[in-house]
């Protein structure tokens, strides 16, 4: 299911108009990107856990040329479904 086909089914289901729907996932998923960028986790009950984890640099030395890379931080996002979650999806 690609973006557009996800919209148009959540603004069907929501009975609200394709526009607005499309703005509060975006807010939804600013919100999320801004906490978990502060290394918060994101809990959504019966659905479940967003978990940042953050990686430090890394440094790679190419052993063809002897060159060494800095690896910049990054901040990986897992996530961990709630157990009611599971339960629907596995029906």
């Amino acid at each position: 299911m690609d973006n557009m086909n996800f919209l148009s089914r959540l603004s069907e289901r929501t009975g609200l108009p394709a526009a607005e729907t499309e703005k509060m996932v975006n807010a939804l998923s600013a919100i999320i990107a801004e906490k978990c960028s502060a290394l918060d986790c994101v809990a959504i009950p019966s659905f479940g856990t967003f978990i940042p984890q953050k990686h430090d640099e890394t440094i790679i030395t190419d052993h063809t040329t002897g060159s060494r890379l800095l690896l910049p931080p990054e901040i990986v996002l897992t996530f961990k479904q709630s157990a009611s979650l599971r339960k629907k999806l596995e029906k």
